[in-house]
């Protein structure tokens, strides 16, 4: 009777110890948070190496948000122009991709308070003398990348101009220097990158276009979010809070920039 009683206490025992381990497991699998991140190259943002190891600017800023919060955070590359149904539909949790807070995005997804911002400029080979008007861009070849706020500007507000849409800004970029497009109107941290480089040298920043509040509100860069998951938004929103007060967020940003990217 004896040994029967051990051998269920023991069987017991076992069954406790599996259904706790299958829980801690389960709890760690919740807590795998997957950043999405758009597949191409982004600098000083985001960069892939040939390994499929990301660095730059915002994969720095989302692994000290995770860490501060204590999220166990994986990095999931995702199309740009399928970045939003990719958030929709689960195949990750958030979005940290440069993508500006607007009231169109808004009907869809919800963001964390910002992280940074940045300004709309026009860029074009140092010889042509244009600036942001869209009458000085009338008559010219305009490179935007796809889904992206500077694509619904262009389309609203330069209809003199040819206006090239593209997957990547990479893509953009490489057109500018080849001649086939005459400017490109982007974010202006990421084309200054750009400038800076050797490839870059040919061209400048003629300017800044005025901002249309419907699509450029000024409300700056945030995380993106499915609508209703309130508890990972307020984990990412004190996560902001935290390194931006504890001097991460800036020692994270003189690493890559000589300017405060979190001011408008």
């Amino acid at each position: 009777m004896n040994i029967l009683l051990k051998t269920a206490r023991a069987a017991a025992i076992l069954i406790t110890s599996a259904v706790a381990a299958l829980a801690v497991a389960g709890n760690a699998n919740a807590d795998t948070v997957k950043i999405g991140v758009a597949a191409e190259a982004y600098p000083p943002f985001t960069v892939p190496d040939a390994s499929g190891n990301w660095s730059g600017w915002e994969i720095d800023f989302m692994h000290a948000v995770c860490k501060d919060q204590q999220m166990d955070c994986k990095i999931v590359p995702v199309a740009w122009d399928g970045i939003i149904p990719a958030l929709t539909s689960g195949q990750i949790d958030a979005i940290v991709a440069s993508m500006g807070i607007t009231p169109e995005r808004r009907k869809i997804i919800s963001f964390s308070d910002k992280y940074y911002t940045s300004s709309t400029v026009v860029v074009a080979p140092k010889n042509i003398k244009v600036d942001p008007e869209p009458k000085s861009l009338a008559g010219k070849v305009i490179g935007v990348q796809v889904a992206t706020i500077y694509e619904r500007y262009a389309q609203k507000h330069l209809r003199d101009s040819t206006i090239k849409t593209y997957q990547s800004q990479d893509e953009v970029n490489q057109d500018l220097i080849s001649g086939r497009i005459d400017a490109v109107l982007a974010d202006g941290i990421a084309l200054q990158a750009f400038l800076d480089s050797n490839a870059g040298a040919c061209c400048e920043i003629k300017g800044e276009v005025k901002r249309d509040t419907d699509i450029m509100p000024g409300a700056g860069v945030g995380i993106g979010l499915r609508k209703g998951e309130d508890a990972l938004k307020t984990k990412f929103n004190k996560g902001i809070a935290n390194i931006r007060a504890n001097g991460t967020y800036d020692a994270i940003t003189k690493k890559y920039f000589d300017f405060d990217v979190y001011t408008d």
